[in-house]
């Protein structure tokens, strides 16, 4: 019987003939944020710990609560940044020189395909998008791997998703994984791989499918996958020969595979509060909006951005709408600008972040308040995600975030003429 591409890394990384039910990995990266990465560090230090397992191999990426909101953010960097430089952890990302971790990383090509790399974030399963096997962790995990380079894993099933027919233009990854969801519930893949495949896949840029992978926890997976190809490589600047083994056997077992046509697809809307709940655009035009967010781990790189300006190009946004636009990175806010997309946003009238996670956390840059609603390209719609707990939260792509932004309604990018 043959193995799934997720399970050839898990089997590399134990350095076993066969793979069990549960193995004792080695890990290629590990990271933590300003958030959980502190949490890691005092369970590190209590347990006695004098060295890490490589240096090199650590990474803490302050992306939540930066600019720092509070003190206790501040010191929370503080912390990260003093033991960086105790064990000389080069990957250490403050403020002015790093953006949301689950884009900034690949960006940086820190994880790469073929990787088992672990993350003290639920978000990690993006980076399985060029083929890496990339799973969220706590911080005790972080703690432990920090030290010893290994972390457990009972391994995961596979749930094959195969995604065929005529794709619409307004349809993105962000489409493709709230249908999928919505399909399948909040706990449709708990705890198993997504590996989403077929032509629309295929035929989809890198953006959208780590938009796709990034969302696969919504569903309860433990990951998503894609099978890195020639797309792959060219945004990566790798060679095909490297690839060409990361590929799920023809003859790998699989739990489930379900086939998805999107010829009569619309754009996906998520409704509150789950993202599971999710209606067509043109059932919830009646949606009046106080506030937008492009941007985040899930909707944040260039082509998300090119995406929402095009729309907004010439345009000026609803009179009393807050519309935030946040480059997930320094290198996508330099690109955004060299592209005159910053002016475009600005001259809509929206207001534009340094990268952050802020509010898609209920963090900051952009909190509601009691009976406020809003459309984000964000990844989560619970019960007060945003803010109040009495707050609303619907979830979109950038062009449909854009359209309504223009509107301050939720809207159909064909309405804006």
């Amino acid at each position: 019987m043959g193995l799934t591409l997720i399970e050839k890394i898990l089997l590399k990384a134990s350095g076993k003939k066969d793979l069990s039910d549960f193995v004792y990995a080695n890990v290629d990266f590990c990271f933590g944020n300003d958030i959980t990465a502190p949490l890691a560090v005092k369970e590190f230090i209590n347990a006695g710990f004098d060295s890490v397992f490589d240096a090199n191999k650590i990474g803490f990426v302050c992306d939540h609560f930066v600019p720092a909101r509070d003190l206790k953010a501040a010191n929370n960097v503080k912390l990260l940044k003093d033991f960086a430089a105790r064990f000389k952890i080069k990957n250490f990302y403050d403020i002015n020189q790093c953006g949301i971790e689950h884009i900034f990383l690949i960006e940086k090509g820190l994880i790469r395909p073929g990787y088992l790399a672990i993350g003290a974030d639920s978000h990690t399963c993006t980076g399985g998008a060029i083929g890496a096997a990339s799973f969220g962790v706590g911080s005790t995990d972080l703690a432990a791997a920090m030290k010893e380079g290994r972390c457990w894993f009972k391994v995961p099933k596979t749930i094959k998703f195969v995604y065929k027919g005529k794709r619409d233009t307004w349809i993105t990854g962000k489409d493709l994984i709230l249908h999928t969801i919505g399909k399948i519930g909040v706990d449709g893949a708990l705890y198993k791989v997504m590996e989403f495949s077929g032509p629309i896949i295929r035929a989809l840029g890198l953006d959208d499918r780590l938009t796709m992978t990034n969302m696969a926890i919504e569903a309860g997976g433990k990951t998503g996958v894609v099978e890195p190809d020639e797309i792959t490589c060219k945004y990566l600047k790798l060679s095909q020969a490297s690839i060409k083994h990361l590929k799920s056997d023809v003859d790998a077992a699989y739990d489930q595979i379900i086939e998805i046509d999107v010829t009569k697809m619309s754009p996906q809307v998520a409704c509150p509060h789950l993202p599971s709940n999710v209606k067509p655009v043109e059932a919830l035009r009646k949606v009046v909006l106080n506030q937008v967010i492009i941007g985040s781990c899930t909707n944040g790189r260039i082509s998300d951005l090119r995406n929402a300006a095009k729309i907004l190009k010439g345009k000026k946004i609803k009179k009393g709408l807050r519309v935030v636009v946040i480059p997930a990175t320094p290198g996508v806010y330099l690109d955004a600008e060299k592209q005159g997309l910053i002016k475009i946003f600005m001259d809509a009238g929206c207001i534009v972040s340094p990268p952050t996670c802020g509010p898609c956390l209920g963090g900051h840059m952009g909190i509601l308040d009691k009976g406020e609603v809003a459309l984000a390209t964000t990844n989560r719609n619970f019960i007060g995600r945003m803010g109040h707990p009495e707050s609303f939260v619907y979830l979109s792509s950038p062009a449909v975030a854009a359209a309504s932004a223009i509107k301050g309604r939720i809207a159909h990018p064909d309405e804006i003429q």
